[in-house]
C-alpha cells in the first residue's frame, strides 16, 4: 500500500502546483481579518451628543460657536475620563422663551444657575462629530442605553463563526473541502451583501450571524486543505503564513475604511472577494487525502498526476496502489477527559484558546474606543503581527514550542498591566507597550495551533482541536462586553483583565510537555505512560 505522503516524496512536497494552490487560499485568509475586527470601523462610536432643536435657531440667531453651545446645553458628569460634557442627557430648557438673550449668552453662566436647570435624556436623538462619516452606531443611534447593542452586533457575529465552524467542518468532512470551501463563500458574498443593505437593527444581527457562519467556515476549510495538499515538514510553515495572509488583511483594513467613509460600502468592500473565490471552482482542487478516505482513489490518483505534471515530476507505479492511511478507530469527547494527562492538556488548551481569542481581539477593539487617529494605531498595532510570524518560525524548532508559548502569554500579559498603570503624559511609551502586548498574543495565537495539533494521539487529535478551538469563538462572543461595559467603569480595566489572563494561561503552558523532535503520540499510552 502507498499512501500520499509516499506520493509526495516523489511528487514534490511543496512545489509549483501546491505554490498555486497556497497563493489563491491565502487570499482567502486576508478578507476574514476585515470581518473579524472590522466593527472597530464599522461601529465606530464617535463622540456625540444630544440634539435640541430649540437651540438650532438661538445659534442662528446668535451666531453661536457649537462648542460654546454644547457647553451651555449640556450638564457635567463623571467619568471614566473625567468630569466632561454628557453625551446622555442635555438641560431640559426651551431656549425660545427664556430670558436669556444673545448678550448674556456671550458670558458665562453660573453652576448655581445650571443646577437650577431640570435635565432630560435625548428624546430628540443625537448629533455625531464624525466628518461626515457614518457606522452602523450613528446611523441606528446604539449609544448611551442602546450601547450594548453594539457588543451583541460583535458577540452574535462570534455565534455565526461558532456554528459554522462546526457546521461546515462537518460539511467538509462529508462532501468534500472543495465542496464546503464554495458553499461557504456562496453563502459569505450573499449574506455580506445582506449586511450591507439591512434596513434595521434585527436584521443586520441576523444577517451579521449568517455571514459569520459562512466566512469562519470557508476560512477553516481552506486552512485544511492547503496543509493536506502539502508535505508534513511544510504543514507548520504554510500554516504560519496563512495566517500572515491574515495579518495583510489587518494591514489593509484601516487604509480600506480611511477611503471608504460608510459602513455599508465598507461592508462590501469585505464582500467582494467572496464573489471572486467563487471562481476557485476551476483553479483549486480537492484534497487528494480526503478522496482517498472516501475510497475515491480513481480522482485522488488523477489530482495527484496533475500535481506531479506540474511540479515536472515523474512518478513511478506505486501510484497505481495509493490508499488512505487513516486509522480507523475513531474518538469520543470522553477521550479527551477520561485520562488524567489528556484531561489536563485539554483544559490547559482550551484556556489558552479562550485567552488568546479574548486578549488579540479585545487589544484590536480597544482602538476604537482609545480617542486618537483610529486608523494609524490600527495600523501600526498591525504591523507587529509580521514579526510575531517570524519569531514563531526561528524559535520553534530551535527553542521549542514550550518556552516561546508561554513567554509569548506571559510577556503579552505583563504589557497589557503595564499599559493600563502609564500615565497619558507618556504616550508613546503606552503605545509601545501595547505593541508589545500585540506582538506577544499574536505568538500565542498562532503556537496554539499546532500545539494543539502535537499534543494528541491521532485517533482523537482532529476531535481534539475542534474542541478546544471552540472556546476561541466563545472568546470573541464575550470580548465585546468584557470590553466595552468595563471600558465605560475605567478605560483601562479591560487591559488589566487581559493581562490577567494572559498570565495565568501562560503559566498553564509550563505545565504541557515539550513536543519539539518528538514523535506524534499514536495512543492514549503514548501520552499517560510516555517512558514506556
Amino acid at each position: 500500500m502507498t499512501t500520499f505522503d509516499d506520493i509526495l516524496e516523489e511528487a514534490g512536497k511543496f512545489g509549483r502546483f501546491q505554490k498555486r494552490i497556497f497563493a489563491l487560499l491565502c487570499m482567502a485568509s486576508m478578507p476574514f481579518a476585515g470581518v473579524y475586527v472590522g466593527v472597530v470601523f464599522q461601529g465606530f462610536t464617535p463622540d456625540h451628543w444630544c440634539h435640541d432643536p430649540g437651540l438650532e435657531q438661538l445659534r442662528e440667531n446668535c451666531g453661536l460657536p457649537l462648542e460654546k453651545a454644547r457647553r451651555l446645553i449640556l450638564p457635567l458628569v463623571n467619568s471614566s475620563a473625567g468630569v466632561l460634557p454628557s453625551q446622555c442627557q442635555r438641560y431640559d430648557v426651551d431656549w425660545n422663551f427664556t430670558d436669556l438673550t444673545c448678550e448674556n449668552l456671550d458670558r458665562d453662566i453660573t453652576e448655581a444657575q445650571r443646577a437650577a436647570w431640570p435635565t432630560t435624556s435625548c428624546k430628540n436623538g443625537w448629533e455625531y462629530d464624525y466628518e461626515g462619516r457614518e457606522s452602523f452606531v450613528t446611523e441606528f443611534d446604539l449609544v448611551c442605553t442602546d450601547a450594548w447593542l453594539v457588543d451583541v452586533l460583535q458577540a452574535i457575529l462570534g455565534v455565526g463563526f461558532l456554528v459554522g465552524s462546526v457546521c461546515i467542518g462537518f460539511l467538509a468532512d462529508k462532501f468534500g473541502r472543495k465542496v464546503s470551501f464554495l458553499v461557504s463563500n456562496v453563502l459569505s458574498a450573499l449574506t455580506g451583501i445582506l449586511v450591507a443593505i439591512s434596513p434595521n437593527y434585527i436584521s443586520l444581527v441576523v444577517f451579521r450571524a449568517l455571514h459569520g457562519f459562512g466566512v469562519k467556515g470557508g476560512w477553516m476549510v481552506a486552512y485544511v486543505l492547503i496543509t493536506e495538499l502539502v508535505g508534513v515538514e511544510y504543514r507548520r510553515v504554510v500554516g504560519v503564513f496563512f495566517q500572515m495572509a491574515f495579518s495583510c488583511g489587518i494591514i489593509v483594513l484601516p487604509l480600506v475604511a480611511y477611503l471608504i467613509p460608510n459602513w455599508r460600502w465598507i461592508q462590501v468592500a469585505f464582500t467582494l472577494p467572496y464573489i471572486i473565490f467563487m471562481s476557485y471552482y476551476w483553479f483549486v482542487p480537492e484534497s487528494p487525502r480526503w478522496l482517498l478516505s472516501q475510497n475515491n482513489s480513481s480522482k485522488a490518483v488523477e489530482i495527484t498526476e496533475a500535481l506531479a505534471k506540474e511540479n515536472k515530476k515523474t512518478l513511478s507505479k506505486n501510484i497505481k496502489t495509493l490508499k488512505d492511511d487513516a486509522h480507523s478507530a475513531s474518538g469520543s469527547f470522553m477521550d479527551l477527559i477520561r485520562t488524567p494527562n489528556i484531561r489536563k492538556y485539554t483544559l490547559i488548551l482550551s484556556f489558552n484558546w479562550f485567552t488568546s481569542a479574548v486578549v488579540y481581539q479585545g487589544l484590536i477593539m480597544r482602538l476604537g474606543i482609545l480617542g486618537g487617529n483610529v486608523y494609524i494605531d490600527f495600523l501600526i498595532s498591525g504591523l507587529v503581527e509580521f514579526p510575531a510570524a517570524f519569531l514563531i518560525l526561528f524559535t520553534i524548532e530551535r527553542i521549542g514550542r514550550r518556552l516561546p508559548f508561554a513567554t509569548a502569554n506571559i510577556v503579552s500579559g505583563a504589557a497589557c498591566l503595564i499599559t493600563a498603570f502609564i500615565p497619558e503624559s507618556l504616550l508613546w511609551l503606552k503605545t509601545v507597550m501595547a505593541c508589545v502586548g500585540r506582538l506577544g498574543i499574536s505568538m500565542a495565537f498562532e503556537i496554539v495551533m499546532f500545539v494543539n495539533t502535537e499534543l494528541y494521539p491521532t485517533f482523537i487529535r482532529n476531535l481534539g482541536v475542534s474542541v478546544c478551538c471552540t472556546l476561541c469563538d466563545i472568546g470573541g462572543i464575550v470580548v465585546p462586553f468584557l470590553l466595552y461595559r468595563l471600558a465605560v467603569i475605567w478605560l483601562e480595566l479591560p487591559l488589566i483583565i487581559f493581562g490577567v489572563l494572559a498570565v495565568i494561561a501562560g503559566g498553564l503552558v509550563l505545565l504541557l510537555p515539550e513536543t519539539k523532535g518528538v514523535p506524534l503520540p499514536e495512543t492514549i499510552d503514548d501520552i499517560e505512560l510516555p517512558n514506556r
